[in-house]
């Protein structure tokens, strides 16, 4: 069998970020702003745990 690990999942991270985003936006005012920096910031990082998975051997 293949020895190599599982890929770790991100979707989490760019749900909770999104949740996040809004729940400031709302609190500052600006609730479609917040989504977007959230989706973002979770997007990001997203990308970062799949460059580091790559590296994994």
């Amino acid at each position: 069998m293949n020895d190599t690990p599982a890929p770790r999942a991100a979707g989490f991270f760019i749900a909770a970020a999104v949740m996040v985003g809004a729940v400031i936006g709302v609190i500052v005012g600006e609730p479609s702003i917040g989504v977007l920096a959230g989706a973002a910031s979770g997007i990001a990082i997203a990308v970062l745990l799949w460059l580091r998975d790559r590296r994994r051997p």
